[in-house]
C-alpha cells in the first residue's frame, strides 16, 4: 500500500505519521500557499496541486486522483473537511482502482445527508427531533410557517462542522434565517438545500466514536462531551463526558453501536446526540470521517483511530473484542483559532512571527504551525489542537490551563486567552456546560494595572535585550554560545 494524503495542516501530518508508523510510503500534496508547510517535507514525496484557493486545489477530484495514480499511489485518505465526506469522491477514488480509506461511497451519500441519516436512524429504532422531513422549498408554505414552534433550528441537508445552521427566534426572523443558511450551505458544499429542525434549549451535545469492518462488526470507542461551542462550532470536547449516568451512558452506546450495524458501517464514523435536561437523547447525525477531536479518544483508549482507519481499509477485520476497549482517566481538546474572541471571532491573518508550543506529562499538541508561516482567509481558521491527558479530570484541567498558558504565538490574534478563561472558570469544573455556554459567558478584561506591569516588564525586557546584542568586544569578553542561545529563547 502507498498512501495520499488529500489534505493539508496538522490533519495531513497526523496520517503521514501513521503511515509512517505502519511503513507505508506516503504522498502529500500542497497548493502554492502551502509549498514551505510542515506536511510537505514530512510525507516520503510531495506534489504540487494547484493555486492557494482551495477550490483550485485541495477540492479538485480529478486533479487528486491524478496525481494518485501518476505517483503510484494505491489509496487515498482523506483527512476531514475538504473532501472527506463527498461521496462522488469516494466513488470516483473506487472507480479507478484506488483505495478509499474511509466508509463506503454509498454509506456517506446516505448519511452524508442529514435527512436521509435521520430516517436511517429512526428506521434503526433510534429517537429522531421531529423536523421537517424534506428540504424547504424555496418558498416556506403559509401552513407549514403557521405550524412552527421558535426558537428552532434551520440547517443545511448537506455538510457539517457547524456551517450553514441558523437559529430563528421568532417568526419574522425566520425566512431572513433560511435565506442566510442557504446562502452559507451554498458556499460551503455546493448544496442550499435546508431543513428545520426543532431546538433543543440548554442541550448537551454527545457523541459516540464508532468503529466497523464492513462485515458487520462494530465497536463502541467511547464518547466525547463537545457542548462548548461557538457558532455551532465546537470549541473544547472531552472524554469521558463529565456525570453521565452509566445507565444513560450504555443506552447511547449501544443506541449508536445498533445504527452502525445496521448500516454495515465501514471505518471510523461519529454518531451524534442531543441531550436534554431530562437526560433524554436524540439523533442528530453521523459523520462518516475521522473528527477533529478525535486525540481526546485516543488518549483516553490508547488506540491509533488512524491506523485503524487504515487497517479496515485494507479489508482486514477489527483486531479486538469490545470487552479488550478499555478507558483510563479523562482527556480535554481545546482548538486553537487564528480568530479574535473580542470581536465576536472574526479571522485574523497575518505571519507568525514567534511560537512556542506547551509540552510535559500528559499534553499532546497536533499542529502544523512554523515561525514565518503565513496565515490567510484560503482556509479554515484552526491552527492546532492542545490535548490534555489526566488521571481524572480536574488533573487534565490543570494540565490543560498549563499548556494553555505556556503556548504563544505572535504575530496574530488567537483564542489561547479565552480559552484559557473558559478552562479556568468555576462553571466548566463543575461540568456545568451545555450548549449554550458561550452565550452568557463573559470573559475577564485585563485591568489597566496589569496592562501598565504587562507593558513595563516587556520595555525592560527589550532594553535588556538590546543591551545584550551589542557587539562584544575583549573588554567585555565574549559570552558564552549556550548563555545567548538561552537568552534569545526566554526572550
Amino acid at each position: 500500500m502507498k498512501v495520499l494524503v488529500a489534505n493539508r495542516s496538522e490533519i495531513a501530518i497526523r496520517v503521514l505519521r501513521a503511515c509512517r508508523d505502519l511503513g507505508i510510503p506516503s504522498v502529500a500534496v500542497y497548493s502554492e500557499a502551502d509549498k514551505d508547510a510542515p506536511h510537505v517535507h514530512y510525507a516520503d514525496e510531495a506534489v504540487h496541486i494547484g493555486p492557494a484557493p482551495a477550490a483550485e486545489s485541495y477540492l479538485k477530484i480529478p486533479k487528486v486522483i491524478a496525481v494518485a495514480r501518476d505517483s503510484g499511489a494505491t489509496a487515498i485518505h482523506p483527512g476531514y473537511g475538504f473532501l472527506s465526506e463527498n461521496p462522488e469522491f469516494a466513488r470516483a477514488v473506487e472507480e479507478v482502482g484506488l483505495i478509499f480509506i474511509g466508509p463506503r461511497p454509498q454509506t456517506m451519500a446516505l448519511v452524508g445527508n442529514k435527512l436521509s441519516g435521520c430516517r436511517a436512524a429512526h428506521q434503526a429504532g433510534l429517537p429522531v427531533l421531529s423536523g421537517t422531513n424534506e428540504p424547504l422549498d424555496e418558498k416556506l408554505s403559509s401552513d407549514l410557517g403557521d405550524n412552527v414552534q421558535f426558537p428552532i433550528l434551520v440547517k443545511a441537508v448537506a455538510g457539517g462542522g457547524g456551517r450553514g445552521i441558523r437559529v430563528a427566534a421568532t417568526a419574522s426572523e425566520l425566512d431572513s434565517m433560511i435565506s442566510l443558511a442557504r446562502r452559507e450551505a451554498l458556499a460551503a458544499f455546493g448544496d442550499g438545500s435546508v431543513y428545520l429542525e426543532p431546538l433543543i434549549q440548554q442541550a448537551r451535545h454527545i457523541e459516540v466514536q464508532i468503529l466497523g469492518d464492513g462485515r458487520g462488526n462494530i465497536l463502541c470507542l467511547g464518547e466525547r462531551e463537545c457542548s462548548i461551542q461557538r457558532r455551532h462550532q465546537k470549541l473544547i470536547e472531552e472524554s469521558p463526558a463529565h456525570g453521565l449516568p452509566p445507565d444513560l451512558r450504555e443506552r447511547i452506546f449501544k443506541a449508536a453501536v445498533h445504527l452502525a450495524r445496521s448500516l454495515n458501517y465501514r471505518s471510523l464514523g461519529t454518531v451524534e446526540f442531543l441531550l436534554d435536561r431530562d437526560n433524554n437523547f436524540y439523533f442528530i447525525e453521523v459523520n462518516p470521517r475521522i473528527q477533529v477531536e478525535h486525540p481526546v479518544t485516543e488518549m483516553v483508549t490508547g488506540l491509533d483511530l488512524v491506523k485503524e482507519q487504515i487497517r479496515t481499509a485494507q479489508g482486514r477485520p477489527l483486531r479486538y473484542t469490545q470487552e479488550q476497549i478499555k478507558s483510563s482517566g479523562a482527556a480535554i481538546e481545546a482548538r486553537v483559532l487564528a480568530e479574535d474572541p473580542a470581536q465576536d471571532f472574526a479571522p485574523d491573518t497575518g505571519e507568525i512571527t514567534y511560537l512556542k508550543e506547551p509540552g510535559g506529562p500528559g499534553i499532546r499538541v497536533d499542529s502544523a504551525l512554523y515561525t514565518g508561516m503565513q496565515v490567510t482567509t484560503n482556509y479554515d481558521s484552526m491552527l492546532a489542537k492542545v490535548i490534555a491527558w489526566g488521571e481524572n479530570r480536574a488533573v487534565a484541567i490543570m494540565r490543560l490551563r498549563r499548556a494553555l498558558r505556556e503556548f504563544q504565538i505572535g504575530g496574530i490574534n488567537t483564542d489561547l486567552e479565552f480559552l484559557f478563561q473558559i478552562v479556568d472558570s468555576s462553571a466548566f469544573q463543575a461540568g456545568n456546560i451545555d450548549t449554550t455556554y458561550l452565550d452568557t459567558f463573559q470573559p475577564r478584561d485585563k485591568s489597566d494595572e496589569e496592562l501598565l506591569d504587562q507593558e513595563i516588564a516587556v520595555a525592560a525586557a527589550l532594553k535588556a535585550h538590546r543591551q545584550r546584542m551589542i557587539p562584544e568586544t575583549e573588554e567585555n569578553g565574549i559570552q558564552n554560545h549556550w548563555q545567548m542561545t538561552a537568552w534569545r529563547e526566554q526572550m
